[in-house]
């Protein structure tokens, strides 16, 4: 018996990458799994319904169930349209597990309004249309059961980018903290339904990491263990999306390797109460001091990027 016997499952962007790796850790723990993927390059252009008719076929191929959805995530209709097959075909739909996404990596002096805006609109308004119509329908659910609670689970696909401020990815990094911050508050929604939301920040080689200034870190070794593969993120998603994690809601989970790490809130390192109001020479008197101590990036909210 899985872990998830009876239970539904969407993961977008499923056909490849990480996608791929979760709807099949999802499968093997027993779910009914949609597989969304329009079967895109890494940076968006194309499209192909071979990906996510391939992990269907893997996915029965291993005695579990699946269909393929190929609509847009950040199109309101088409969204509504995937969480409607995921309850049509297999009568509920309980886990949404978002991952569609592309980068368009660019210095902000050389970025152009369609690489930001194109980023912006996959990851965060792909995840806010799939969060809506997903909450409307447990919402109407959780009133039909005389609001007891549901087996609701959200897993929001981000990166520790949002915290490092990547250099030269700046609309990937404001779209991840766009998706964290959502999910957050779609947790808070959540509980009172009985669901959660959390989000994954994982460290994994995609399309994405496997160019650009991040290949050397992400490829994969010649032997022995290897880190980063996509591989390692799949037990996370099973196990968030389990009755295990039933009290777990609202909180950024990272994982690679042998590595699980999970995050708390942001503390400050300062915080002062002044004797009379603020002018420039009275913050000059408590700011000054403080960051003569400190470094420039390698002293702020931004994380370390190794």
């Amino acid at each position: 018996m899985g872990t998830l016997n009876g239970k539904v499952a969407i993961v977008t962007g499923g056909g490849q990458g990480l996608g791929r790796v979760e709807a099949l850790a999802l499968a093997k723990e027993g779910a009914a799994v949609v597989v969304n993927d329009l079967g895109t390059n890494a940076d968006g252009s194309g499209a192909s319904e071979a990906p996510a008719r391939d992990v269907v076929k893997e996915i029965e191929a291993a005695g579990g169930k699946a269909i393929a959805a190929f609509g847009d995530v950040a199109d309101w209709a088409q969204s509504e349209r995937i969480v409607k097959s995921a309850i049509d075909q297999f009568g509920d739909l309980h886990i949404v597990v978002n991952n569609a996404g592309f980068s368009r990596d660019g210095m902000i002096v050389k970025m152009t309004e369609d690489m930001w805006d194109s980023v912006l609109r996959v990851h965060a308004k792909g995840h806010f249309c799939m969060i809506r119509h997903t909450m409307s329908y447990w919402r109407d659910r959780s009133k039909a059961n005389g609001g007891h609670p549901i087996h609701g689970r959200l897993i929001s696909t981000a990166s520790d980018a949002f915290m490092m401020g990547n250099l030269g990815q700046p609309n990937y990094a404001a779209a991840k903290a766009a998706i964290t911050h959502l999910t957050l508050s779609a947790a808070r929604e959540c509980q009172r339904l009985g669901a959660t939301a959390n989000v994954i920040l994982p460290r994994a080689r995609t399309r994405m990491t496997s160019q650009g200034p991040w290949a050397a870190i992400f490829q994969k070794p010649a032997e022995g263990f290897d880190t980063f593969s996509p591989e390692h993120i799949g037990p996370v998603v099973a196990w968030l999306a389990s009755p295990h994690a039933a009290n777990v809601s609202g909180n950024l989970i990272q994982v690679w390797g042998k590595h699980v790490r999970v995050y708390a809130a942001p503390q400050p390192v300062l915080d002062h109460e002044n004797e009379v109001p603020w002018t420039v020479d009275e913050l000059q008197k408590v700011l000054g001091p403080f960051f003569e101590k400190r470094k420039p990036i390698e002293d702020s909210f931004a994380l370390p990027m190794a």
